[in-house]
């Protein structure tokens, strides 16, 4: 039976999921009509099904498709509202993509950190959750907090020194989208981009949105979070993104943790799955660290891998493996 079509996309997630507010700020930025419809992780549901994941976000889309992946739903979106894309086309495309990526798979690992090894934040979050009051006893009881200090193992932030460097890590960054704001609208220049999405999605759903950490010494951030889809439509015909390949000094401070942290990761995590083995250590922060082995971070470089393969000409593709080279991330190339 042929499903009738809506006039809305529905974006099924909830208020403090990073990547449901990623792509709800990404719907934003579109102008596309959308609802969210509450739904949490590990359901069985119908819609669960059909999009064969028991993660959140999951989006409907106006003829009854079923999407999960955040990076692959803007793609599509990119098509159908070519004005407002959130991926440029050509080598900028790449270097927004690879922003993108490192605070995706990189970057928003301390978010699971703040959110579960916070006690604070915990009591905070389950009580949101559950809509009721929760002690601290029946916070570290709790199975979604049972859940989040192994996510932590998994990623790399079990440790102390790991956990501290982390938030400067991300500390750093605000201080940097910080500067940043002070001379363009977004964090690539005066039009959104994905990697606005993913700093959005953060902001909403964790660390404005947590007790802890406290972001006040950043204010321009903070009110650009504020506005969001209002800035983007003060902003339109305004201005572009800054060029490929030197894009914004955020931009560059970015690669930089890309180059020093993520390619390593990456780049072992792609072997350790090779080899059939389920842990691997490399050093982060100048410390040996333990990570799980992940599908997910390959699947993700291989959808960066096919942008620069099958999205750019020839002379595209030799400046972009000319600049990946350079910056340190040949792990992006082909």
């Amino acid at each position: 039976m042929t499903r009738p079509i809506r006039s809305e996309y529905v974006l099924h997630g909830i208020p403090r999921s990073l990547f449901t507010r990623k792509l709800r700020a990404a719907l934003d930025f579109y102008r596309l009509p959308h609802r969210v419809q509450e739904r949490g992780t590990g359901g069985d549901d119908a819609i669960g099904v059909r999009a064969g994941t028991h993660q959140i976000p999951i989006l409907e889309t106006p003829e009854n498709w079923v999407l999960a992946d955040t990076t692959p739903i803007l793609q599509l979106l990119d098509a159908r509202v070519p004005a407002r894309r959130l991926f440029p086309t050509g080598p900028l495309g790449v270097l927004v993509h690879v922003v993108e990526e490192i605070l995706d798979e990189w970057v928003a690992r301390v978010m699971v950190h703040y959110r579960w090894h916070y006690l604070e934040n915990t009591v905070y979050v389950l009580e949101q959750f559950t809509g009721k009051s929760v002690s601290e006893d029946e916070a570290r009881e709790h199975p979604v907090a049972q859940w989040g200090p192994r996510a932590c193992r998994a990623t790399g932030t079990e440790h102390p020194a790991q956990q501290k460097a982390a938030e400067a890590e991300y500390l750093a960054l605000m201080a940097a989208l910080e500067t940043q704001l002070s001379s363009t609208a977004f964090a690539l220049g005066d039009h959104p981009t994905a990697v606005d999405t993913i700093l959005l999605g953060g902001l909403h759903a964790h660390t404005n949105a947590d007790p802890i950490p406290d972001l006040r010494a950043y204010p321009k951030v903070l009110a650009w979070a504020e506005g969001g889809a209002q800035t983007a439509a003060r902003s339109e015909g305004s201005g572009g993104l800054a060029a490929f390949p030197t894009s914004t000094p955020f931009a560059q401070h970015v690669l930089a943790i890309g180059r020093a942290e993520y390619a390593p990761f990456v780049e072992a995590n792609a072997r350790t799955i090779a080899e059939g083995a389920k842990t691997f250590e490399i050093d982060t922060y100048g410390e040996a660290t333990t990570y799980l082995a992940r599908p997910y971070p390959e699947q993700s470089r291989r959808l960066l891998q096919a942008r620069v393969r099958d999205q750019l000409s020839k002379a595209e593709r030799q400046s972009v493996g000319a600049w990946l080279a350079e910056a340190g991330l040949a792990c992006f190339l082909p």
